[in-house]
């Protein structure tokens, strides 16, 4: 009977073997499955005169090959590679975008410069400056596309943002319906650990890391508590907590995660910083550092196109004889109160320099006594602290090009607002008119000197002094008379210097708002007037100092023009989304570097399975076998009793 015992035990032993090796060949295929092992230990001894016989085998749990570290580590390279991946993939459709050669801005440029470089060949001609204006409106036209793709990109974050929230909040719910179940089981059988929940759960947690980037922390219960962000708890036990999103406080465009407290009924937005790692950390970092300086860039060159332009149509005339006026539509700056403010202020900003415009956003806080303007990106101080007096009177931000100015009511402690200087540039562009006569391709003003001068004295053409508003008496005649002797001159008209002026050969002569130089040696009497252009339209004088706006360094504070900064725009995504390309497929490396050692410990290999399953059989039929024997004896006994 003791070695039929001991056979039954070995064949129970055996029969647990073949259950348990079938089980890992069944889920060699699902996802998050650990490998399973029996655990035997012998039977206590029987001690007997000729020493203690062994009682055969027990098989004591069902355990799973589980290594934490390494498992840690799967979850951590998982949250930084899907996040990279994520990030990769939108940084390219902005790329993209920008960079087509037949869908970016270079192409639509180069044509409008065609355009106002025509008219100042044939000034007099109507087509030519229809063509021009056509091509401003092309080119106002691929502005507010380009805008409105990037905005199209940005609409769509907030449903990718909302699904990846949902998608937390799911597995967060079906997290904390395990845990409860693994500590019913648990508790049931403390030392029998439900190995295919547990993997179920772990399976979840790495969904859960593909989403955001989470911390784990197991219980002596069995259950496991998940946290994310700053330490805010997800998962504590069976209780799931819920992320939500809001809107923005500043930007009503964008859409915030918020996190709801469930002890406290509260609800409270998590900060940027904090939600790091995933698919969501990889939305909410695009948007700050790929796609919104993106659109800012591109509304500072709308900016500063439409500006300096605009400045230069108006100091021309136009076909009909009249001052130029501004072609193209200049957008303000966008100011938006936090909806958290308790203050009345109501605060605004105005462009004082399209060139020293920078593609950042500002926030402006005010601390009770002074207000203070940080980047709104890195948070870094700009300007500050600016005195209610000072803001209320105008107070210009040093290196942003703007002036911020309270207009009404009263700040409150606390209070924000968010400044986007640039943010709606491409968007409202537009043209202020479309008839071709009112290009200003003429010079308002025009120099002559007398057909009866005597002297060798040439008066060079006369310039409208760079900038706005013009001088009132800019068209106003002047004539220069030279004294006797010619070594001063003396100006006579409205707006003209009194008394005699020292003359120097090729300095500037500058009167209302224009310049020129007199070279050469002017005698006693000679005259110079300076005068309105009348009937000049075959001057193009003023559509060529446009026409150099296309390569004069007029953004940046003077350090590059139009096309070189759209050129720093496509290069600036372009580099970033080299950056991704390279640092997402190293991740990917180390991501399966990390889950084939996991692999090696906890998956299953079908060769080796197979190996125990024969190990297993034979174990099986070895059992059966002594049992045979066994009985085989236990009969030969009952023979020899008859």
């Amino acid at each position: 009977m003791n070695i039929y015992g001991i056979g039954v035990s070995a064949l129970n032993a055996a029969q647990a073997g073949i259950a348990t090796t079938t089980h890992n060949i069944a889920n060699a295929s699902t996802p998050g499955y650990s490998r399973q092992g029996i655990l035997q230990t012998a039977q206590l001894p029987q001690n007997t005169g000729s020493g203690y016989f062994g009682q055969g085998v027990n098989v004591t749990n069902v355990v799973r090959q589980y290594d934490q570290f390494l498992s840690a580590q799967v979850l951590e390279a998982q949250t930084q590679s899907s996040n990279l991946n994520t990030q990769l993939g939108l940084s390219q459709q902005v790329s993209n975008l920008l960079g087509d050669s037949s869908g970016g801005l270079t192409t639509v440029l180069q044509d409008f410069f065609s355009a106002v470089n025509a008219v100042s060949n044939a000034p007099q001609s109507v087509p030519a400056r229809q063509t021009m204006v056509s091509s401003a409106q092309s080119l106002v036209g691929r502005f507010q596309s380009l805008d409105q793709n990037l905005n199209q990109i940005r609409d769509g974050l907030n449903g990718q943002i909302s699904a990846s929230v949902t998608s937390i909040n799911s597995y967060a719910k079906q997290i904390a319906s395990l845990n409860d179940k693994i500590v019913q089981l648990q508790a049931n059988s403390p030392n029998q650990p439900p190995n295919d929940l547990l993997d179920q759960r772990d399976q979840l947690v790495s969904q859960l890391s593909q989403e955001i980037r989470v911390t784990t922390l197991k219980q002596s219960d069995g259950s496991m508590n998940v946290f994310i962000g700053s330490g805010q708890s997800l998962v504590v036990g069976s209780q799931a907590s819920t992320l939500r999103t809001v809107t923005s406080a500043t930007d009503p465009s964008a859409l915030e995660v918020a996190y709801y407290n469930l002890s406290s009924g509260t609800v409270s937005t998590i900060p940027q910083s904090s939600l790091q790692g995933g698919n969501l950390g990889a939305y909410l970092s695009f948007r700050q550092d790929v796609l919104d300086p993106a659109v800012n860039a591109l509304g500072r060159i709308a900016m500063g196109l439409a500006d300096t332009f605009n400045q230069q149509q108006q100091q021309g005339v136009d076909l009909q004889g009249a001052l130029g006026g501004s072609l193209f539509a200049l957008a303000t700056p966008r100011v938006t109160p936090s909806s958290n403010n308790t203050g009345t202020g109501v605060l605004t900003a105005t462009v004082t320099s399209t060139s020293a415009l920078t593609a950042a956003d500002y926030s402006v806080r005010f601390d009770g006594t002074n207000y203070n303007v940080y980047d709104a990106a890195t948070n870094a101080t700009i300007g500050g602290p600016y005195s209610v007096a000072a803001m209320t009177a105008g107070q210009a931000v040093a290196g942003t090009g703007i002036t911020l100015q309270l207009t009404a009511g009263a700040a409150a402690n606390g209070d924000t607002f968010l400044v986007r200087p640039t943010a709606d540039g491409a968007s409202v562009i537009s043209l202020n008119f479309t008839d071709p006569t009112r290009i200003a391709a003429a010079s308002p003003i025009r120099s002559n000197a007398s057909t009866s001068n005597l002297g060798s004295g040439v008066i060079a053409a006369a310039t409208v002094v760079p900038g706005l508003p013009l001088d009132a008496n800019l068209q106003q005649p002047i004539t220069i008379t030279f004294d006797n002797p010619p070594t001063t001159y003396t100006a006579t008209g409205t707006g003209a210097p009194v008394g005699p002026q020292a003359y120097t050969s090729g300095a500037a002569i500058t009167i209302n708002g224009w310049t020129t130089q007199i070279s050469g040696t002017p005698s006693a009497g000679d005259t110079f007037t300076v005068t309105q252009n009348t009937n000049a339209t075959t001057d193009g004088s003023n559509v060529l100092l446009m026409a150099a706006l296309q390569t004069a360094n007029t953004l940046a504070n003077g350090t590059t023009s139009y096309q070189g900064a759209y050129g720093q725009l496509i290069g600036q995504v372009g580099s970033q989304t080299r950056e991704l390309t390279v640092i997402s497929q190293a991740q990917t490396s180390l991501l399966d570097q990390v889950t084939a050692s996991q692999q090696a410990v906890s998956g299953v290999n079908l060769d080796e399975e197979a190996a125990n399953l024969i190990r297993y059989q034979q174990a099986y039929q070895a059992a059966a076998k002594a049992m045979q024997i066994a009985s085989s004896m236990f009969d030969t006994l009952l023979t020899l009793g008859q």
